[in-house]
């Protein structure tokens, strides 16, 4: 996969400096290596990009056994803020996390918008 890395990543540090309670964002591969990251300052991106990889792999197992369909996103909505994975195409899961003072469905608008932005760059 030859992505522009740099283009993702100037997109990715608008997106979590452009809006105030968006703390970091990831772009990985379904297989959890770190394409393009921007996390907080203690998160390790490698550690980060296997767990994301390893969630969106069991949620896609429950979503078949309970059959769902396939996986839109996954969002741990945790007592200090929300997690968020996406499906970015085939060779890519957005990770965007916020603080629990984000309203939902701004949350999930930033999102949108963002990952509007990301798939070009991904084709």
């Amino acid at each position: 996969m030859a992505i522009d890395t740099a283009k993702i990543q100037a997109t990715l540090q608008r997106f979590v400096s452009g809006t105030h309670d968006i703390e970091g964002a990831a772009l990985v591969t379904p297989d959890g290596l770190p394409l393009v990251t921007v996390l907080p300052g203690p998160m390790d991106e490698d550690s980060v990009s296997a767990m994301t990889a390893a969630l969106l792999s069991l949620g896609e197992r429950i979503s078949g056994e309970l059959m769902r369909g396939s996986i839109e996103q996954i969002v741990i909505d945790g007592k200090a803020g929300y997690c968020i994975l996406t499906n970015c195409g085939e060779d890519a899961v957005f990770l965007v996390l916020a603080t629990p003072m984000i309203k939902k469905g701004v949350l999930h608008l930033e999102v949108k918008r963002a990952m509007e932005e990301i798939q070009p760059l991904l084709a």
